[in-house]
C-alpha cells in the first residue's frame, strides 16, 4: 500500500488552541490530598457524588471522612446509575441546592462524572439538562469540580463533556461546556483494584477504543495525536496484567494514566465510527459500552485503513508501541495493529459477534441508520453511509 494520493480522506493536522484546564495529580494514595485540594479553592460546604457499588466498596466512605477531617461539611448523592438519565441530575442538583454547595466531588466511573457535572449545569445555570445539549450553552461560571475515576477507562475526567439521557426519550445527550470540565483530578491506581474484572475489561477496551479512533478523526492535531499514542502505549500493553494480576498497581496505574491520557486526546480531537456504531446496541439491546465499542472497532479499523493515508495513521500507532514497524511497510503494520486489537478483545472476553450478544440480523437496518445519525459518526475520517454502517454490523456478525 503506497502514500500516493494519501490525502483523500486523512485532513492534514489541524490547528489548535490547547489551555488545560484540568490540574492532573498521579499516584498510589493520592486520594488522601481530596480534603487540602478542596480548601484549596475556599469551599466549606462539598457535594460527593458516587454511586452505590462504591459505598459498598468502602472508597465514598474513605472520601468522606478525608473531606470531613479537613473540616469540610460533606452532602453524599450516591444514586448515580450507569446511563444517567435527566431525572438523576435533577435529583442530585436539587439536593445540592438544598445543602448549598460549594464544590463538588465526582467519585467513579464515567456515570458518576458526568452525573456531577450534569448537577453542575443545573445547580449554576438553572434549566434543564435538554438546554445544554450541544456545545458551550452554559452562560453563568460552575462550581469547582474535583474528579475521582475509580474506572480506568472513559476519561472523563479530562473532558468538558456530560452524557446524560433524556429520561423520556432515552436519546443520550453530549452536554460539552469549558466551565464544566474537573478542576481537578485524581487519579490514584489503588482506586481501581477493587473493580469487579468484568468492569476492568469494558472500561479498559473502551480506553484502548479511544486511542485509536482519535488517531485518525478529522479534528485529530499534533497534541492530540501525541496523547493518542502515550495512551495507546500505556493501555494495550497493560490490559493483560491488569485482568489476570488485579492487585498489580504498576498495571493499574498505567491503565489509569492511559484512560486519562485518551480523554484528553478525545478532548482536542473527538471520536469516529466504532462509538456511533456501539450507541444503538446499548440502546436497544443494552450492550455495555465498553464491550460495544470493542466488538464495532475492528471492522472500522479495517474499513477506514482502506485509505491509504488512513492506513498509514493507524501503522504508525501501531509502530508507536512497538506492535509493529512502520517503516518496513505500512500493510503489516496496520494488519498487526488490527490483530492485537483483535487478542485483546479476547482477553477481556468481549463477545466477538453481535449474534452473541442478542442482536438480530434484521434489526441491521435501524441499527445502521441511528448509527448514521451520531454525532461521533461525522468525525470519522471515511464518510459512512447508512450502507457502510450496515456493512460494519454484518461484517461483526461474523466471529473471528
Amino acid at each position: 500500500m503506497t502514500d500516493s494520493g494519501a490525502h483523500s480522506h486523512l485532513p492534514p493536522l489541524a490547528s489548535f488552541d490547547h489551555q488545560p484546564r484540568t490540574r492532573l495529580i498521579f499516584g498510589v494514595g493520592s486520594v488522601g490530598r481530596v480534603g487540602e485540594l478542596a480548601r484549596e479553592f475556599g469551599a466549606k460546604k462539598v457535594l460527593l457524588v458516587t454511586d452505590a457499588g462504591l459505598v459498598a466498596a468502602g472508597h465514598a466512605g474513605q472520601v468522606h471522612r478525608i473531606l470531613e477531617a479537613a473540616g469540610l461539611a460533606v452532602t453524599v448523592f450516591d444514586k448515580a446509575l450507569e446511563n444517567p438519565t435527566t431525572r438523576c441530575v435533577d435529583e442530585c442538583a436539587a439536593l445540592a441546592r438544598k445543602s448549598e454547595i460549594e464544590l463538588i466531588v465526582g467519585l467513579g466511573g464515567g456515570s458518576s462524572m458526568d452525573t456531577a457535572k450534569g448537577c453542575n449545569f443545573i445547580l449554576t445555570n438553572g434549566g434543564r439538562m435538554q438546554d445544554y445539549w450541544g456545545v458551550g450553552k452554559a452562560t453563568k461560571p460552575m462550581l469547582p469540580l474535583i474528579a475521582i475515576p475509580t474506572t480506568a477507562g472513559t476519561g472523563s475526567e479530562c473532558q468538558s463533556s456530560a452524557l446524560i439521557a433524556d429520561e423520556h426519550t432515552h436519546q443520550k445527550m453530549a452536554c460539552l461546556d469549558p466551565k464544566a470540565t474537573a478542576r481537578v483530578a485524581i487519579l490514584d491506581p489503588a482506586l481501581t483494584v477493587s473493580q469487579p474484572l468484568a468492569v476492568t475489561a469494558h472500561t479498559g477496551i473502551d480506553a484502548i477504543a479511544h486511542a485509536v479512533e482519535t488517531t485518525v478523526t478529522r479534528k485529530r492535531n499534533p497534541l492530540s495525536l501525541m496523547y493518542s499514542h502515550e495512551a495507546f502505549k500505556l493501555t494495550a500493553t497493560s490490559l493483560d496484567r491488569a485482568l489476570t494480576t488485579p492487585d498489580d498497581l504498576e498495571a493499574r496505574g498505567r491503565m489509569l494514566l492511559g484512560a486519562a491520557y485518551a480523554g484528553m486526546a478525545i478532548e482536542n480531537s473527538m471520536l469516529g465510527a466504532a462509538h456511533a456504531a456501539a450507541n444503538p446496541l446499548t440502546a436497544h439491546y443494552d450492550v455495555v459500552h465498553g464491550e460495544a465499542v470493542g466488538l464495532m472497532l475492528p471492522a472500522v479499523v479495517r474499513f477506514n485503513g482502506q485509505d491509504p493515508a488512513i492506513c498509514q495513521a493507524y501503522a504508525e500507532l501501531a509502530s508507536a508501541s512497538e506492535i509493529a514497524c512502520v517503516s518496513d511497510n505500512v500493510k503489516p503494520a496496520w494488519e498487526a495493529l488490527v490483530a492485537r486489537l483483535e487478542s485483546l478483545l479476547n482477553a477481556a472476553k468481549i463477545a466477538r459477534s453481535l449474534a452473541d450478544c442478542g442482536v438480530e440480523r434484521s434489526m441491521i437496518k435501524t441499527l445502521a441508520k441511528e448509527a448514521s445519525k451520531q454525532w461521533t459518526a461525522t468525525f470519522n475520517p471515511r464518510p459512512l453511509t447508512v450502507d457502510d454502517f450496515a456493512a460494519l454490523y454484518e461484517a461483526a456478525f461474523r466471529p473471528r
